[in-house]
């Protein structure tokens, strides 16, 4: 199976980057989309799922997280991710694109939407207190009214993204990123954007360390604040996510992966993947497609 690469769809906002749709609107289209959205498929845009009534679960890169009423998904640019329609949940989609992040950082303060899905104790799925549910969820609907409105305009959609974003964030489980400024956090989304275009070149932090020019030690210093983890952790843990994707999306045999992926030879490749996971390559892919 193919992995789905799934775009932001500029045509159907107008040429805007941020789109609200509920959820019963994706149950209805569902069929003339050109991917299933209930199965893994990769987003190029982030979105922010608010489910208002019902249970399931998300599939969000290869582990299904249980979630219910009131809960909060983020699903962030690059992740793999499948919906649980089973339930029909009654919610919201907030999808919006880096392009808008851009723009909005150029105009007010939003928190750093850095990658945090490489963290050990990542946690996509959570419910706030009811003040800052209250609030997010008219925070939601005001964001819809203003995109639809005869004379919207960008900045009131910007200040009220800002603010919803804000107030999630501080609501939010423990967020490390919060503890760098910014430019530990310039620097390592230098670096987690590096790693993703060269993590098949080098999984050395050293390397990685020289071409954002600094230090080892700096690189190491701003990654276990960012995340309680070294350079070295965050390359290992890319390093398996991908290839747990190509494996299971793609159908890799082992031998092509250990290739593509810079070993050199299937074995040390095997014994890589078994180090992080405790399980081979062939085996998490048959796992993965008997549950799917």
């Amino acid at each position: 199976m193919n992995i789905p690469e799934v775009g932001f769809n500029h045509t159907k906002t107008a040429n805007r980057e941020i789109e609200i749709i509920d959820l019963e609107q994706l149950y209805q289209r569902k069929d003339s989309l050109n991917h299933n959205p209930t199965l893994p498929h990769r987003v190029d845009f982030n979105q922010i799922i608010h489910i208002e009534e019902g249970e399931g679960t998300h599939l969000i890169d290869f582990v299904n997280y249980p979630y219910e009423s009131g809960a909060f998904i983020f699903i962030q640019k690059n992740q793999v991710h499948a919906f649980d329609f089973s339930q029909k949940p009654k919610g919201k989609i907030l999808l919006f694109t880096q392009e808008f992040i851009n723009q909005a950082l150029a105009n007010m303060r939003l928190p750093e939407f850095t990658p945090t899905h490489l963290e050990y104790s990542y946690q996509p799925v959570f419910i706030p207190d009811s003040e800052a549910m209250s609030s997010s969820e008219k925070l939601l609907t005001e964001i819809s009214k203003e995109l639809v409105h005869q004379e919207s305009d960008p900045l009131i959609v910007m200040f009220l993204f800002s603010s919803l974003s804000l107030i999630l964030r501080r609501v939010m489980p423990e967020n490390h990123h919060d503890r760098l400024n910014k430019d530990q956090l310039g620097k390592f989304s230098d670096f987690v954007d590096l790693l993703e275009k060269k993590f098949r070149h080098s999984r050395d932090a050293t390397y990685y360390a020289d071409h954002l020019h600094t230090t080892y030690k700096t690189l190491n210093q701003i990654c276990k604040l960012a995340t309680n983890q070294t350079a070295k952790q965050l390359i290992d843990a890319y390093t398996i996510l991908e290839a747990k994707r190509r494996l299971v999306l793609d159908g890799l045999p082992t031998q092509q992966l250990a290739y593509e992926f810079g070993f050199e030879d299937a074995s040390n490749f095997v014994k890589y993947f078994k180090k992080h996971t405790l399980i081979t390559p062939s085996r998490f892919q048959k796992q993965f497609e008997v549950r799917h």
